[in-house]
């Protein structure tokens, strides 16, 4: 069975950073695709930003120069760099992966949650 788990939310002012995480655990032959979601109260879950196996990223245009992803594949973790939050980056913040293995197909981590005070 695939987990993952993110970690690294938290409550932080406007202006300032946080390093989310999410580590994929269990029986996994190879990660394809990883991204990085995010859902704020009242509003559908939106994609954040994706990386591929070869390190290849793509932002959503609100993220761009902001956020930074990244992935170690030794550990099977991406990241998330968010430096210059605003309160609108508030959200439950979600890691999805396309995992290869005995089960084949996309994963979701359970969220953490990110606060950005005015």
């Amino acid at each position: 069975q695939v987990q993952l788990v993110e970690s690294g939310g938290g409550l932080v002012q406007a202006g300032g950073s946080l390093r989310l995480s999410c580590a994929a655990s269990g029986s996994i032959i190879r990660i394809n695709t990883m991204c990085w979601y995010r859902q704020a109260p009242g509003k559908q879950r939106e994609l954040v930003a994706t990386i591929t196996s070869g390190s290849r990223t793509v932002y959503a245009d609100f993220v761009k120069g902001r956020f930074t992803i990244s992935r170690e594949n030794a550990k099977n973790t991406v990241f998330l760099q968010m430096n210059s939050l605003k309160p609108e980056d508030t959200a439950v913040y979600y890691c999805n992966a396309e995992i290869l293995g005995p089960v084949t197909g996309r994963f979701w981590g359970q969220g953490t949650q990110v606060t950005v005070s005015s």
